[in-house]
């Protein structure tokens, strides 16, 4: 981390994130790295979150300050969080906000006269007329980035007077070459994950909630298991309100030596090498960082037709309609059968480094003339 000597001379990005909890951290990175090389200075506020060196370092922004509030003071009107904010507004020499999700974007509305380009993760977030007042109030400063087209054309539908410039996507991304330096090998992560060697696995990380439809993963494989490797394991990763009912599922199909639930897992990407293949049946997946991290590892991939996973999958996977069980069953087989239908390799890594990767979105952000508007 480095502190800024010269405030007053500095064009410096304020840089609000509501906490730095998985996976917003990563999204922090994902906005600070778009700055290195350039004049600008990143300055990252958590407004959630004890101090933390290791976080700062991971940040990669030029200066990390946490504001340490509660989530319970991070509702309400905020107007302690507003007036720090102007404190820091007055410190140094901001010409724009990037802020990340609806709190931060209202505090950066009200606390300052920065243009602010809001980033946008989640499906539904204008469904509340507060939401969509806000913004309008603020309209003449504010771009929404959506993470993508998914995200986008669903606020462009909530906001249809916003010129469409106005509501764009920047895709998520990871630093491929990290990414991929930090995998284990297969035997490796097989051990650590106390996995069998032998056996063929499908992979599925994220918490164990309805959005992710699980319960459709697990009857999908119990479908194909006839026709899988007769080692086949389903090894879900992540932990969630409904892990007591999926083993309930598991237990009715008698799936009980197929199926591992191995918890929630710290760095999880690092140990995707240990899949044969990575499935996902979420519904309306706003993106989807896990596809980029199953990417990098090489892996086939499963996903359900619809949201951000999509846009990331189609033409490199397979994919499958929302809880279309017949359909996830043939994906699976397809892909233990490495038939035509299965990933594509070489456009999958090609898809990876030429849209979802640091130096390709760094690249379209600043050749992106809304952008270029904000900061010159």
């Amino acid at each position: 981390m480095t502190i800024i000597e010269n405030n007053a001379q500095a064009p410096c990005v304020l840089h609000i994130c509501h906490s730095y909890y998985d996976p917003f951290l990563d999204c922090a990175r994902q906005y600070a790295v778009l700055f290195k090389d350039t004049p600008y200075k990143v300055i990252t506020v958590f407004l959630s979150g004890e101090p933390d060196p290791l976080v700062a370092e991971k940040a990669c922004s030029d200066e990390v300050i946490f504001l340490n509030y509660r989530s319970k003071q991070l509702s309400g009107l905020k107007l302690g969080i507003i007036r720090k904010i102007r404190q820091l507004d007055k410190k140094y020499n901001f010409v724009a906000c990037i802020a990340h999700r609806a709190k931060p974007t209202y505090i950066a509305a009200v606390a300052t006269k920065l243009p602010i380009l809001s980033i946008r993760h989640s499906f539904g977030d204008f469904d509340r007329f507060g939401r969509r007042l806000l913004v309008n109030l603020f309209k003449s400063r504010l771009t929404l980035l959506a993470v993508s087209n998914a995200v986008r054309d669903e606020i462009r539908d909530r906001l249809p007077n916003w010129p469409q410039d106005k509501i764009q996507t920047l895709y998520n991304r990871i630093d491929v070459e990290l990414v991929k330096s930090e995998l284990l090998p297969k035997q490796l992560a097989r051990e650590k994950l106390h996995l069998p060697q032998e056996n063929w696995i499908i992979g599925s990380v994220g918490r164990i909630h309805p959005d992710k439809d699980p319960q459709t993963l697990i009857r999908g494989f119990a479908k194909a298991l006839p026709s899988l490797p007769q080692n086949a394991l389903l090894c879900f990763v992540g932990k969630g309100r409904l892990e007591a009912e999926l083993k309930a599922l598991v237990q009715d199909l008698k799936l009980q030596d197929h199926v591992v639930f191995l918890g929630s897992i710290p760095e999880a990407r690092r140990y995707f090498k240990a899949f044969d293949v990575f499935a996902l049946s979420s519904d309306r997946e706003p993106f989807g960082m896990v596809f980029l991290e199953a990417m990098a590892a090489e892996l086939p991939i499963i996903c359900t037709d619809c949201g951000g996973g999509a846009e990331i999958v189609s033409g490199i996977g397979q994919l499958f309609k929302f809880r279309d069980v017949d359909g996830l069953s043939k994906a699976l087989i397809n892909t233990a059968e490495n038939k035509d239908a299965a990933i594509n390799q070489h456009a999958s890594q090609n898809r990876l480094e030429t849209l979802f990767s640091d130096k390709a979105v760094k690249t379209q952000f600043w050749k992106n003339p809304t952008i270029s508007r904000l900061l010159y």
